[in-house]
């Protein structure tokens, strides 16, 4: 356990699980056939065993695992730990990238707070078809390993031509420019935003870039900030890690 400055000496080493349905004292929670099997066979808990649960509605709470059989099981919910903390506001837009890659940065995209996945395809996109399903559940097991109360909602891919038409003007774009001059991304971001840091979206391109049309497109939206992440060439991965860092310490809840 460690201090994580919103979630004081929060206990990672319990069993978490995201379910669909309301907790409130008392209730009865019915698990899916997979989350059945992953706690009684792969887990091996057993009954009375327990565990917290989150909805991203109700916050956290303490519940017991009730096994019908080997093969089925359910919560009965105690007490809550953890009232339903405020969804942050942070737009994540990317270039969907393949398979495990795209998993990985699924999840780490949540991990450092992204509220709203939103694949944008590209001229340079290496991924033309996305699993949203499978990105979905990759943000799930991200919040129920990271003690995360609120979970992130993913939206189906549009072409970036689509999303860029209709910004609203109030929502800072920062994208990631591999032609920006190398400087501090913080300092850039907060002399952007001034005094009241706005509603927030990064950006990040393919693995090739984007090409100049589009980032003509870009550099003539209102609002829109070119940054760049330093002198070494980073994969899309890795890159939106380094963004959304960066972001969260500028103006986000790093600060």
């Amino acid at each position: 356990m460690w201090d994580t400055g919103g979630m004081a000496r929060y206990d990672f080493n319990a069993q978490r699980l995201c379910v669909a349905a309301d907790l409130a004292p008392g209730a009865r929670v019915p698990l899916s056939k997979e989350q059945s099997n992953y706690l009684l066979n792969v887990l091996r808990m057993r009954e009375g065993d327990p565990l917290l649960a989150f909805n991203g509605r109700h916050g956290e709470w303490r519940a017991r695992l009730v096994a019908a059989s080997r093969k089925e099981a359910a919560l009965a919910v105690e007490a809550q730990e953890r009232a339903q903390t405020p969804a942050g506001d942070v737009d994540y837009l990317f270039a969907p990238l393949k398979h495990a890659r795209l998993d990985y940065m699924a999840q780490k995209a949540v991990e450092m707070g992204a509220t709203r996945l939103r694949p944008v395809l590209t001229r340079r996109t290496q991924a033309q078809r996305v699993n949203v399903e499978r990105m979905r559940a990759n943000c799930v097991e991200a919040a129920e390993q990271c003690g995360l109360l609120t979970l992130a909602q993913v939206e189906e891919p549009v072409r970036l031509e689509r999303a860029l038409a209709d910004w609203p003007a109030d929502r800072l774009l920062v994208f990631c420019d591999e032609d920006a001059p190398v400087g501090d991304p913080v300092a850039a971001l907060r002399a952007a935003a001034g005094a009241t840091a706005p509603p927030l979206a990064v950006l990040i391109g393919p693995e090739g870039g984007f090409d100049e049309a589009e980032r003509r497109m870009l550099l003539a939206l209102p609002g829109a900030l070119p940054v760049s992440l330093g002198p070494r060439i980073l994969r899309a991965d890795t890159a939106a890690v380094a963004a959304l860092a960066a972001v969260q310490i500028a103006l986000g809840d790093w600060r």
